[in-house]
């Protein structure tokens, strides 16, 4: 049975006590819903880009965010842009299963793995546990980082992981509970590829389960990728790098006061950042917010600069074909999300729908 070997030393009980106050500071401050969405977008931006780049991804966050709200193409690194868009879809997941509390299984990480290897496109068959041995090399001198356990002993080792995760999950601080995932998750690292992205999102999941979503306005992924160097020494824990001499005992100590203290370091930033955003007198709508997707939260930013706009507007904001943009609009206005402000065929103009209207306060 999957047994964690760790200890709370002082230095994780304080970033634990932090991570605490942190929380609730950041869940008692009201937010407007256009500071809601931007700090979300932002963050959702971040932890795609961030977490790709840390398997190699040669695409920069200004390249990721053309991708994900403009359909931006780069010839020559298709590959990279499929990670954006496979690792977006399964962060959307994430976000939206979150709501109705699923249980952590087999089958749910399955899936997520499966979004994350798609990208983006539905109905892909869902990706089995890796049948051969698969070894992680340092990408500079060859060298073996890595020697995960054998495929045949996977499905074992994955049963007795989700079954601690159940044992635990109620006990546990969130923290610990997500950060002991995340490492064992990449210790069995049970598909050939993308396990570094899926125990990140499956961190995230944790997270968000056990209440410390936030509103979904942070990114670990950026503390990752700020030093790859600690990030990956953190994680090659034990004496030796193959898993069966010495990896699977390993106390993962080490590993859970550099995680801890990235989610203190995570959660002190997006304070700041909330404080520059926003004041005491603006009301929380983040679960409105939350029902709108990617696209209807980023033109938020029209409506805040004027209460009525046009198709055109939309096409300029997306970078898309005008039939597109004609699309769109008419799908928000079945969809509740937007009103005719001006029924003409020749001068298209739409405002939010009433229901609506409370969430653009201006400051």
């Amino acid at each position: 049975m999957f047994k964690p070997n760790y200890k709370i030393t002082p230095q994780i009980a304080k970033s634990l006590m932090q991570i605490e106050s942190f929380k609730k500071e950041i869940s008692g401050l009201p937010l407007t819903p256009f500071v809601i969405a931007t700090l979300q977008e932002t963050a959702r931006l971040n932890s795609v880009h961030y977490s790709t780049y840390i398997e190699g991804n040669r695409l920069t966050i200004e390249q990721v965010e053309k991708i994900l709200t403009r359909g931006g193409k780069f010839p020559g690194k298709e590959h990279d842009a499929k990670e954006i868009l496979g690792y977006y879809a399964a962060l959307d997941f994430v976000l939206q299963i979150t709501n109705k509390k699923p249980s952590i299984t087999e089958a749910l990480i399955q899936k997520i793995h499966t979004i994350v290897m798609s990208g983006g496109e539905k109905g892909t068959k869902l990706i089995p546990y890796r049948d051969c041995q698969n070894v992680i090399k340092d990408t500079v001198t060859r060298s073996i980082v890595y020697l995960p356990p054998e495929a045949k002993d996977v499905p074992v080792l994955m049963k007795d992981f989700i079954l601690w995760l159940w044992k635990e999950k109620d006990i546990l601080p969130c923290p610990i509970l997500s950060g002991i995932a995340h490492y064992q998750f990449v210790t069995i690292h049970p598909y050939i590829d993308g396990n570094g992205r899926t125990a990140r999102l499956l961190a995230t999941l944790i997270f968000h389960l056990g209440g410390y979503g936030l509103k979904g306005v942070y990114s670990l992924e950026e503390y990752y990728a700020q030093d790859l160097k600690s990030y990956y020494n953190a994680l090659s824990i034990g004496p030796s790098h193959n898993y069966y001499m010495g990896r699977e005992t390993a106390d993962i100590t080490p590993w859970l006061e550099y995680f801890c203290t990235g989610v203190e370091k995570s959660f002190e930033n997006i304070i700041k950042r909330i404080h520059k955003e926003t004041t005491k007198e603006t009301p929380d709508q983040s679960k409105t917010i939350n029902l709108l997707d990617q696209k209807q939260r980023a033109i938020l930013t029209l409506f805040k600069k004027r209460q009525i706009i046009k198709t055109e507007d939309i096409k300029n904001h997306f970078g898309i074909p005008d039939r597109t943009a004609r699309w769109l609009c008419l799908s928000w206005v079945k969809s509740g999300f937007l009103k005719m402000a001006d029924k003409s065929k020749k001068k298209r103009a739409y405002m939010l729908d009433p229901s609506l209207q409370q969430m653009i306060i201006k400051k």
